[in-house]
């Protein structure tokens, strides 16, 4: 993994392209208390203030757990629970209250420093969580109501709000509540398009092997049979990740509060250097539109350089753009794939122009983008589908089930252009269920 060092995320020749994506969105960031306490806490920042001159709207949560301990240890007072899930007895709230107003003063200064205009709300009403399974959880809270007119009014007026894990009820009692489950009901009541979660880790893992995305489903399936095998400091985060894209927040990031540049790196760069979290992968695929033209053409260049992909212009590619299809990671296109028909041949389809950037190969998105194809092709009345390749036939015939054929499966058209070309690519046949 890249510790962000060979990445110049401040190279605004690389940051523009992005700037239309985000402007006027809103983050959410999510800081664990940890990297509050840690030197890299003011890059941070400095970081915010870079989203924030950009147009991007930032919200800041931050836990507390780290301080709370220090407190317990210090004061020599026992403590219930240090991260607002489990029970939250009268001694634990008293140093919870003492740590929040800590840490808020501590982000409250450093945006200032930053020139950026902050202040903490009590725009979050909580609850009891009350009696689970038996067990009084005392004073910890769960999430009530957000008011999102205030938080909005503040955003509008250039001011980032600052929510800390200390909540009041309808009758202004506070409880202690978890900053993971702050940050993704926030997400859903603004309707934010990321949360991303500074921790004091790299990101999430699974069976002790470093995810660098991974689809809501899987994790999700992972949680609900394997969660021990998720590494334990990302078991809330990654919980509460599936809760926020479930409830509509598009993209969730776990990511090293540690690292210099870490928090534009992750934004502004194709791979990222924490681990991404997203929704449903077919819902990343999407038909591909004029604006999309100069992407397909820079994207595949160096494969047509290495004879894989047959070359073609971008008049090309445009002129025949409702044809292709293209996979986005973040916004990010990294795959594309198209699918063409022939008008003699109702019944048959050619998926082609098969692309992924090597970054992201050995991921399943090649099998994903040539299954969509023939979903394309089938839904369109297609019984058979055809593939040409000159370097990829084996990963047609092993991984997506298609067989060889003669050149004399083409439709009489496309066997014209295929012996104009020169290219001998082999060609491939599947039958459609």
């Amino acid at each position: 993994m890249s510790n962000g060092a060979d990445i110049k995320p401040t190279d605004l020749r690389g940051i523009l392209k992005y700037v239309p994506r985000y402007h006027d969105q809103i983050f959410i960031l999510a800081i664990d208390g940890a990297i509050v306490s840690d030197e890299n806490f003011g890059n941070i920042l400095l970081d915010v203030a870079v989203l924030r001159s950009l147009g991007i709207k930032v919200v800041i949560v931050h836990g507390i757990g780290r301080q709370i301990e220090e407190l317990s240890v210090l004061r020599k007072v026992p403590i219930t629970d240090s991260i607002g899930t489990g029970v939250t007895d009268a001694a634990t709230l008293d140093l919870a209250i003492r740590a929040a107003g800590r840490v808020t003063h501590l982000v409250l200064e450093d945006l200032t420093q930053n020139n950026l205009k902050a202040a903490l709300t009590n725009a979050v009403r909580s609850a009891p969580f009350g009696i689970l399974r038996g067990v009084d959880h005392q004073f910890t809270g769960r999430v009530d109501r957000v008011d999102k007119e205030f938080l909005l009014q503040l955003i509008a007026s250039g001011v980032v709000p600052v929510v800390n894990p200390i909540a009041f009820d309808r009758d202004g009692r506070p409880l202690r509540v978890n900053s993971d489950l702050l940050a993704a009901e926030l997400a859903e009541a603004l309707h934010a398009t990321k949360i991303i979660f500074f921790t004091p880790n790299p990101g999430l893992e699974i069976a002790g092997k470093f995810q660098q995305q991974i689809n809501v489903d899987l994790l999700r399936d992972v949680i609900a049979n394997k969660p021990d095998s998720i590494n334990e400091p990302m078991r809330s985060k990654a919980a509460h990740a599936v809760k926020a894209i479930e409830s509509g927040t598009p993209r969730v990031h776990l990511l090293d509060g540690r690292m210099i540049d870490g928090l534009l790196t992750e934004i502004f760069s194709n791979e990222g250097v924490g681990t991404l979290i997203h929704g449903n992968e077919y819902q990343q695929i999407r038909q591909a539109t004029k604006r999309d033209v100069r992407a397909i053409y820079n994207l595949t260049r160096s494969a047509v350089k290495r004879e894989e992909l047959l070359y073609r212009t971008q008049q090309a590619i445009e002129k025949n753009i409702e044809n292709f299809y293209v996979f986005e990671i973040d916004e990010n296109i990294i795959a594309c794939v198209s699918v063409n028909f022939f008008a003699d041949k109702p019944g048959l389809a050619e998926v082609g122009s098969l692309y992924v950037m090597p970054f992201y190969h050995h991921r399943g998105i090649g099998k994903k983008m040539v299954d969509y194809g023939c979903k394309v092709a089938k839904d369109r009345g297609a019984t058979t589908v055809l593939a040409l390749s000159t370097q990829a036939f084996s990963f047609f015939t092993s991984v997506c089930g298609f067989a060889e054929t003669d050149k004399e499966a083409l439709p009489e058209a496309r066997l014209r252009s295929y012996d104009e070309s020169g290219r001998n690519s082999k060609v491939l046949v599947k039958q459609l269920a």
